[in-house]
Order: C-alpha cells, then sequence, then structure tokens
C-alpha cells in the first residue's frame, strides 16, 4: 500500500486541473462504474432525445455565432453563458442521423472550440411532499393562529397581517425560540444593497409584496430566453415567487407577512419550467455573477432514495466561476435546499449540489424543534432553519400567486430561502465576506440548543456540537451579523489530497455482509501549502457492489470526529456502485487534520451472495495554515493524533500506510471538475451523451 500526497496553491491548481482535464474526465466516463446517474448510453437507447445544442467559441462574438448556428440549420436563442456559450436549436426537425451529422459538423468548424448535445436531467422541486405520508388530517391552508401563541413584539408593530403568524420570526416555536431575525433588524439590517436571486420556475414581479424590491439584474427567463422571470400561469409554477417571499416581502405594508431582508433586491430565474439541461443550469449559476450576491435554489435531484446525481461539468464551471471571480473576487454565496428524501431513506450524500465545497446546503426543523419526517441525513449540511412538519402543525409563511398570500409553503425549499435572506443580513453587516468568510460565520453562530433533543448529536474535536441532521444547528441572525461586522478575511485556502493505494489483491473483494476500514496517516501537507486548520474534508470513493444501497461509508477523523459520510439506502438497487464519488463532511471544520484519518466500509446486506469490489479512496483536506481569526487558539505542535476506530469497533486490523509527498495529477472531485483552455473539448463533450472512445484525440492528444 502506498499513500500519494499533493498540496498546491490555488492558482498553481486550476491550471494543474486545467492540463489533466482531459485526461481524467475520459478515465471516469470510461469505468463501467458511474460518477453520477443521469449519464447514459446512446448506443443502448438509454439517453432522451436533446433539447437543444450548445457551442463555446474562443470569446463572445454574437454575429459569429448567429453565422454559424444558420450554416447548421439552427439558431441562436438568448444570450451567451459562461462568456461565450451559445444555445442552439433547430430550426427545423430532422432526423437522428442527421442530428449527429450536424453535431458532427460543428464539432469540426474551426472556430467552434466544443459543442455537445444537451439532454435533459430530472430536477425536482423540494417544497412538498410525497404523496404516500402524512396526508393531511387538517387543511393546510388554514391559519396558523390556533397552533402558537406568538408573543406581543412592541418595538417591531409590524401591521402587515400574517406578521404574527411568521412564528420562525416571533419566538413562536416551541421553548419560545426563533431565529433571532428580530435582534438583526433592531441592529439596523434589512438586506439592503444585498441582490438575491431564486433559481426556480420564476417569480411573479408585480406582486404587490416583492414589486419594490424586484431586481431585473437578477433575473432573467433561461427556459424562454427573455428577460422576463414571470411565471407560466398554469397553477404549478408558485414555487419561485413563495420563495422570493420568505427573502424578501415588503414589511409594513398591510399585505402579507415580512420576508428576513426586506430591503434587499429580489430577482428570479425563470429555469424549471421547461427541460432542465446541464446549459441550462450552468446560465442560471452564472447569470451576472458580479451583480448578484446570493443564488437561492430549492431543487435539485430525485429524492427517491436510489438516485446518485449533481452538476454536470458546465454547471461545475459555473460553480467555480462564482466563487473565484463572482462579487468582484470575493465568491458568490450558493445557497441549496439539502433535500425531501427523509421518507424514502434518502441521503443528501447522493446529491451532488449539497456536497458541493460552493455551497451552503441547508436542512430543516419543525415548529417543536423536531426532524421534519422529508429531512435528509448528510455531513455536509452546514446548517438549519424553520420549516413545515405534518398538516397538524404551522408551515412557512410567504407570498402567493397570483397576487396572494401562503401560510403553506413547505419542505428544505422553505428553509433555504429562509437562509438566503439570513445572509443577506451578514452581507449587509460587512459586504466584504468572502464566500468562504460566510461559510465560517453560518456554522460559527449556528445555535444547537433549540435542536438538542433529538437523537445523533456529538461533539468534534474542536468542541462543536455536529449533526447529520441538522449540521452546525439553528441559524441565528442577531449572532451572525453581530460576528459579521468584526469578522477578518480568512487566510488562503488550501487543498491537500492523500489517496489510498491497494496491495493486492486490488481490487479488494467485497461480499456479503462485512466491514473493512482503510487508513491513512496525513502529515498537514506541511511542504509548501500546508493544512493545519481544516474547512471541508471530501473522501472520493470507488466501489462496485451488488445493491449500492446496502453500503455504509464512515470517515474517523484524528481528533475523534465520525463523520457518517453515506447511510444505507433501502430503496437503492443499483447495481454499479459510485465511481470517486465525492462525499463531503464539514462536521471537522477548525480541527488540526494531522493524525491517523480512517474509512470503513460496510454492508448491512442479508443477502450472503451479494458482492462487489473495493477501487480506491482519496481523502481531500481543504483548509489553511494559520487559524481563520487571528484571535483563534492555535493547534499544539507535537506528534501526530490518532482518531481511528478501535479494534473491538473494527473487529480486524486497522491497513496503516505511510504518506510520501508526491505529485500525482488526478486532483480532480466531481465538485471541481471544469473545462479549461487547454482541456480539449472534444472529450468534455462526450461527457453528456456519447461513450468516452469516440473522444477524437483522446489517446494522441492526452
Amino acid at each position: 500500500m502506498e499513500v500519494v500526497v499533493r498540496a498546491m496553491s490555488p492558482k498553481r491548481l486550476f491550471w494543474h486541473l486545467a492540463r489533466i482535464s482531459l485526461l481524467i474526465f475520459c478515465f471516469v466516463r470510461s469505468s463501467t462504474s458511474i460518477e453520477h446517474d443521469s449519464i447514459c448510453n446512446e448506443e443502448d437507447g438509454s439517453c432522451p432525445e436533446p433539447i437543444h445544442t450548445v457551442i463555446r467559441l474562443a470569446r463572445r462574438d454574437d454575429e459569429l455565432a448567429r453565422r454559424i448556428a444558420a450554416e447548421h440549420g439552427m439558431e441562436v436563442r438568448g444570450k451567451p453563458f459562461l462568456d461565450s456559450h451559445y444555445f442552439l436549436h433547430d430550426t427545423s426537425k430532422r432526423s437522428r442521423r442527421r442530428k449527429r451529422e450536424v453535431i458532427s459538423k460543428l464539432k469540426d468548424h474551426p472556430a467552434v472550440e466544443w459543442a455537445d448535445e444537451q439532454r435533459p436531467r430530472r430536477r425536482v422541486k423540494r417544497d412538498f411532499i410525497h404523496s404516500d405520508v402524512r396526508r393531511g388530517e387538517r387543511d393546510p391552508v388554514q391559519s396558523v393562529a390556533e397552533f402558537t401563541t406568538p408573543r406581543e413584539i412592541p418595538i417591531l408593530p409590524w401591521r402587515d397581517p400574517l406578521y404574527k403568524e411568521q412564528w420562525y420570526l416571533v419566538g413562536g416555536a416551541v421553548g419560545g425560540f426563533d431565529m433571532n431575525v428580530r435582534q438583526a433588524w433592531l441592529l439596523g439590517y434589512a438586506g439592503r444593497n444585498v441582490s438575491i436571486s431564486i433559481l426556480d420556475d420564476g417569480i411573479q414581479k408585480d406582486h404587490i409584496d416583492l414589486a419594490i424590491n424586484y431586481d431585473p439584474l437578477a433575473s432573467t427567463d433561461i427556459n424562454d430566453h427573455d428577460d422576463d422571470p414571470t411565471p407560466q400561469d398554469n397553477g404549478d409554477n408558485k414555487h419561485g415567487t413563495r420563495c422570493a417571499g420568505e427573502v424578501a416581502a415588503v414589511a409594513g405594508n398591510d399585505y402579507c407577512g415580512v420576508g428576513v431582508a426586506f430591503h434587499s433586491n429580489i430577482g428570479g430565474v425563470r429555469m424549471l419550467d421547461g427541460p432542465v439541461s446541464d446549459s441550462v443550469e450552468a446560465a442560471s449559476l452564472s447569470l451576472n455573477q458580479d451583480h448578484i450576491d446570493i443564488y437561492s435554489a430549492s431543487w435539485g435531484p430525485e429524492d427517491d432514495g436510489k438516485t446518485f446525481d449533481g452538476p454536470g461539468p458546465l454547471a461545475r464551471e459555473a460553480f467555480y466561476r462564482g466563487i473565484k471571480q463572482g462579487r468582484h473576487g470575493k465568491g458568490n454565496i450558493f445557497v441549496w435546499a439539502s433535500g425531501n428524501g427523509g421518507s424514502r431513506q434518502d441521503s443528501c450524500s447522493a446529491d451532488g449540489y449539497t456536497t458541493s465545497v460552493y455551497t451552503l446546503s441547508i436542512s430543516s426543523a419543525t415548529f417543536d424543534n423536531r426532524r421534519p419526517w422529508y429531512l435528509e441525513e448528510c455531513p455536509s449540511s452546514i446548517a438549519t432553519t424553520y420549516s413545515s412538519a405534518n398538516m397538524n402543525q404551522p408551515a412557512i409563511v410567504t407570498v402567493d400567486v397570483p397576487h396572494g398570500c401562503t401560510r403553506s409553503h413547505t419542505g428544505t425549499s422553505a428553509s433555504a430561502p429562509l437562509a438566503a435572506g439570513i445572509i443577506a443580513l451578514a452581507l449587509e453587516a460587512n459586504p466584504n465576506l468572502t464566500w468562504r468568510d460566510m461559510q465560517h460565520v453560518v456554522l460559527r453562530t449556528a445555535n444547537p440548543t433549540p435542536l438538542l433533543n433529538n437523537a445523533g448529536w456529538s461533539i468534534n474535536g474542536v468542541g462543536r456540537h455536529i449533526s447529520n441532521k441538522f449540521g452546525y444547528g439553528l441559524m441565528d441572525a442577531g449572532a451572525l451579523v453581530k460576528l459579521a461586522r468584526t469578522w477578518v478575511t480568512v487566510p488562503e485556502q488550501h487543498m491537500c489530497t492523500y489517496e489510498y493505494k491497494l496491495e493486492k489483491p486490488s481490487p479488494r473483494p467485497l461480499t456479503g455482509n462485512f466491514r473493512m476500514n482503510f487508513s491513512l496517516e496525513v502529515g498537514g501537507c506541511e511542504s509548501g501549502t500546508p493544512v493545519l486548520y481544516l474547512e471541508h474534508v471530501q473522501v472520493l470513493a470507488t466501489i462496485r457492489f451488488g445493491k449500492r444501497g446496502d453500503l455504509k461509508l464512515t470517515l474517523f477523523s484524528p481528533r475523534g470526529t465520525t463523520s457518517v459520510l453515506l447511510p444505507p439506502r433501502p430503496q437503492d438497487y443499483n447495481a454499479n456502485g459510485f465511481h470517486k464519488w465525492p462525499f463531503l463532511s464539514v462536521q471537522m471544520w477548525g480541527e488540526d487534520p494531522r493524525g491517523t484519518w480512517t474509512l470503513m466500509v460496510e454492508s448491512v446486506s442479508v443477502n450472503k451472495n451479494i458482492g462487489g469490489t473495493f477501487h480506491d479512496w482519496s481523502l481531500l483536506l481543504y483548509g489553511t495554515a494559520d487559524p481563520a481569526q487571528p484571535t483563534d487558539p492555535r493547534h499544539p505542535p507535537g506528534s501526530p493524533a490518532s482518531g481511528s476506530p478501535s479494534q473491538t469497533l473494527l473487529g480486524r486490523a486497522t491497513e496503516r500506510i505511510t504518506s510520501q509527498s508526491e505529485p500525482h495529477p488526478d486532483t480532480i472531485s466531481f465538485g471541481d471538475l471544469r473545462s479549461a483552455p487547454d482541456c480539449h473539448p472534444e472529450c468534455i463533450g462526450c461527457s453528456e451523451s456519447r461513450p468516452w472512445p469516440v473522444c477524437r484525440h483522446v489517446s494522441r492528444e492526452p
């Protein structure tokens, strides 16, 4: 066994990734295991029909793009995204064979760097609620006043009629708890000069409770390629408008309730009201990244307990550009709903959006400070806001279409916009907060106290409460803005990777019900770009198993923190497993990484004949050489610690390996892969619709 260690600065890392993207991307697609479940094989007819084509030019040139499109019987629709990517649509119906010929010609065009057909991906709104669970004893539109006893608020007597029914703002949760938003308001913060965009099915921009705060520069229509985000009036498209109202509903206008950041600028992207492709997501995530501060998304892959899926290469590039270049270099804030698949024992660890280093994954808690039945567990959730429970408990008050109000906004869909509004208060308090600063201040100020009666809490290696259900606890707006005001920008982020190499047999056979552990010795990457104070921790694992849902993965840090990276998912009968899937934990934040890290892989299978193979795992450590704040304590010098599980727990010996400082090219994770100028476009183009061997240049131009 050996481990290879690599550490590099962010700038050097970017160009390093660019040089090797072709090799890694093609290798990933060549495996029988899958990186995510939306990849299809056109040869066996499993792929849905393409909905449009995307081309990339060397630089933005709208006239050239229109000319190329016309030459190939297409037209450009909408605006370019990611600088020089264009949506192309056929002007007439043609056969599948003819479409393939046209795509081939586009790829051969000297001005086209990359071209690809875009296929629809299954994306669902996270508002409510599978039909098989707890359908109501009560009408969900009923007033919540009978369930709460809101305290009188003499200092903030908003006259909006539903304000006192916003129990999560007025101390109306059981025990008198709320998210302490009133304290932030009393300190003078209401989201001024902060722009939030709701990525969803559109927003009703002329709603009486939104119109004053509407921001056209944070809005567009990707579905119909125009600038108007107004949702289609068919009764279904109210989700985005409801989310927008949670953030920015006007205060004191005698209508509905009050938004958390009622002086913020609110926009919306209409992108879920039609087929959703990788390019649709990328165009949404990359809209006006220097103008928009916060993107709020309450959707994701199917929450069915059997799907592994996440952003495609274009969306991943949009995330990366957002954190690197957005907000004039401070980085965009991406807020994501953690998922509603709890009734089907789903886990947000199987969602590549919530497991991205670049997003803040937000969970939900109920009126009585419990886990809602739809909650998904994962160690990537950073914090929690209030939301709905079953039908006889109150939900979230917000605006509704057309020109109405509702008391029944639900699910983690409602939690993410509340978090976005609270984050807007912090950005008003300190506009210089970077995307990493925001993650630091959110987790440091989250309040676990209201939620500690739930099972599953533990203490991490720096003394913070952590939970796979609730992250670091309930968001506290007052504490957040107070910390934001004095926060000093964190030191430069480094990344270090340790890769576990199996001795023979490789891959390692897996059969039936088993438990195995694989350990790495970490020295903190002390040469060049040390990581001594952790932020994000990723595990990239490749495992094939006859029933993927029987697998459980647990990571043990040197400081004794235990993160269940993947719980069993009984609905997941996939027989392929996963290839370098990036499991993410934020639960070791602030810890010293030096010492023994152990990955425990086990099966809960009752079928002794089921089997598979363990191939590899890598540990990616993100963090800093120095404490996040000048006043933070420094880790003491000394020998590395060992936080690996005991022999009794494992029932077998721990496999030990010694780290070596050898550079290795494979530093790409699912959340970080992006196309770059010298990454060959034709292989990236094969990622969605074609098997990798047909990528030209794959062997001649690595």
